[in-house]
């Protein structure tokens, strides 16, 4: 054990598992205390950083990883989500290590004002007055673009004035510069009727939610108008804007000010165990997140699962949230608490989040398990073969055969071998199709069944628990004739693969089994089928080209083995030999036999 750092070993196989995609990560203590949470486009790369040295330079460093007991991190959509999520955690845990996030107006957001002719304008406060916020945004960049383009499409007054119908029928007020400089169409004097402005609004209302597609239509045309025009910096801009706006996401899951205070519950269920995730949201944001782990005793269904980790989290965390998000009905009752089960909205994007999270910390704690204990992963996959394809035995050793020709010529075939699901290369064997005469597939399948299992018998070697036949029902008929001479009929299982549905074929049964695409067995399947194929195209493609370079040498009379060896010898190929210089050849072999070689050539 490292003494310095105690935990290192236990910290580096979190890391293992530790997902390829972007969210938070928290560095935990002993206590439990949260030492440190940062962010990370990719959380595998991000928090491995950290142990990649033996000994960091940074003071403060070496001192927070030798405080860290536990890593916990909780992923997100994307970076922008992310950034949002450690700003919430940050300001609620405020941790030793972080820079501390004094002032609560971090993020901009775009209000749409209740009022009436609402304004639209930015905002780092949100007020709950009826208003519609959109955001926050992690760019202000992004909003003042959004913005402008907003005032260039729908021109909208910016002005605080009170329109009133009662004050605009008395003309209280008279139109400003914006109206003269087209920015608005000054509802304030009767000018623009209430009808026009909440239509623009509509509109407006649209884009901020992310239906962009028009705007974007419509900026791309301005930009080719300004390009054609040959005014190529408000093109540029133009586009620039273009690309800001394809970007641009309107809401975020982890800061939604329509969500005020609320608990979610989402569960990942499994045999033994169940996985819960549970997100805590105060004023709009996620401000805590956690998963735990129940192991089960009774077959415990997920109602009954649901129930106990709400009970147990709100007892540790001495929750009194009125509203319990959850993916399903559950017969609890918890005074003053309602629960919902949403189906669309909001409310559903933040159930969805927390069950990717909750299915991710299941998937972690599996690969866990199978890194502390490789046999595992194995008994996992034979149980799962097994099962897949009705054996009896544990298939510890499989053998894949692949025939290989081209319009009969140079058949050959290859059996690759398997033991204890990874390649055994030292007993992959090549077979040169003997007694088969023309492109037969079935009879050089059983030759080449004959021929390994006979010899395996004579020498008293291993034979294997599943044969793998490259191809469908023909293929597999073929090899079974074998197998039943040699007396193995019933002592191996045999399976094929055909190639064009991936859909396997077992013997004595005319309907072919499909295996689900994304299914373990199928990808060792085809895993094994792949490598016969290449070991045997391998062959073959060097068989055929040795007997390309002979047939064209030596069907030429006047050139004799010798000569024949000598010429490869010294050029490498006849390809090289066609190209060569005359004087070359003529010195390797002499003028006459050169003039027979070039002739002999030039008619094939």
């Amino acid at each position: 054990m490292n003494v310095e750092y105690p935990h290192i070993d236990y910290l580096k196989s979190l890391i293992e598992v530790i997902p390829d995609k972007p969210g938070i990560y928290q560095f935990i203590s002993n206590q439990g205390e949260i030492l440190y949470v940062g962010k990370a486009r990719n959380l595998k790369k991000r928090v491995s950083s950290y142990f990649t040295r033996n000994k960091p330079e940074n003071n403060k460093l070496r001192i927070l990883i030798k405080k860290t007991a536990e890593i916990k991190h909780f992923v997100v959509s994307d970076e922008s989500d992310a950034l949002l999520l450690e700003n919430n955690l940050i300001k609620k845990h405020q941790p030793r290590y972080n820079v501390l996030l004094k002032d609560d107006k971090t993020f901009p957001w775009i209000c749409v004002k209740n009022e009436l002719f609402p304004r639209v304008f930015i905002t780092r406060n949100v007020i709950r007055d009826g208003s519609i916020y959109y955001g926050p945004y992690t760019s202000v960049t992004m909003v003042k673009t959004l913005l402008d383009l907003i005032r260039q499409l729908f021109p909208i007054r910016n002005c605080k004035l009170n329109l009133s119908e009662e004050n605009i029928k008395q003309k209280k007020f008279k139109a400003c510069l914006e109206y003269h400089m087209g920015n608005c169409k000054a509802p304030c004097e009767g000018l623009q009727t209430r009808q026009d402005y909440e239509e623009a609004l509509t509109q407006i209302h649209e884009i901020l939610k992310g239906n962009i597609f028009q705007v974007v239509e419509y900026l791309k045309k301005l930009m080719d108008s300004y390009a054609k025009t040959m005014e190529f910096e408000q093109a540029q801009l133009v586009k620039q804007k273009i690309e800001i706006l394809e970007k641009y996401r309107s809401k975020s899951t982890i800061v939604n000010p329509k969500i005020k205070d609320a608990e979610v519950y989402s569960i990942a269920d499994e045999k033994h165990s169940a996985y819960i995730n549970y997100l805590k949201v105060i004023n709009g944001s996620v401000v805590q997140t956690q998963t735990l782990e129940l192991k089960k005793r009774l077959d415990e269904s997920v109602p009954d699962l649901l129930s106990m980790a709400i009970i147990e989290i709100r007892q540790r965390t001495g929750s009194q949230t009125k509203e319990i998000i959850v993916p399903q009905k559950i017969d609890l009752a918890i005074q003053g608490a309602n629960f919902t089960v949403p189906l669309r909205g909001d409310k559903k994007h933040l159930l969805n989040l927390s069950e990717r999270n909750a299915k991710f910390y299941q998937l972690e704690k599996r690969k866990q398990m199978e890194l502390m204990k490789p046999e595992m992963k194995i008994s996992r996959k034979y149980a799962t073969i097994m099962k897949d394809l009705y054996l009896a035995d544990q298939p510890d050793h499989i053998e894949c055969f692949d025939n290989s020709n081209i319009q009969g010529k140079n058949p050959v075939a290859a059996c690759v071998v398997f033991k204890k699901l990874k390649p055994s290369r030292k007993d992959y064997r090549h077979f040169n199709i003997k007694t088969v005469t023309g492109p037969n597939d079935y009879e050089s399948m059983e030759e080449v069944i004959f021929r390994r299992y006979q010899r395996i018998l004579n020498e008293n070697g291993s034979l294997p628990k599943l044969i793998i036949i490259d191809g469908g029902k023909g293929q597999l008929n073929a090899a079974l004739k074998s197998i039943e001479k040699l007396g193995l009929r019933g002592k191996i299982a045999v399976i094929g693969i055909a190639k064009r549905l991936e859909e396997i074929c077992f013997p004595g049964d005319s309907v072919p089994l499909y295996i689900d695409k994304n299914s373990e067995t199928l990808k060792i399947i085809q895993q094994i089928r792949n490598e016969a194929h290449r070991f045997g195209v391998k062959f073959h493609r060097n068989k055929r080209s040795k007997d390309m370079i002979v047939s064209e040498l030596d069907h030429i009379e006047g050139i004799g083995e010798k000569t024949r060896e000598k010429l490869l010898l010294s050029f490498g190929s006849v390809k090289a030999i066609k190209n060569a210089d005359k004087q070359e050849i003529i010195d390797l072999i002499g003028e006459r036999k050169t003039h027979i070689l070039l002739q002999g050539l030039r008619n094939k």
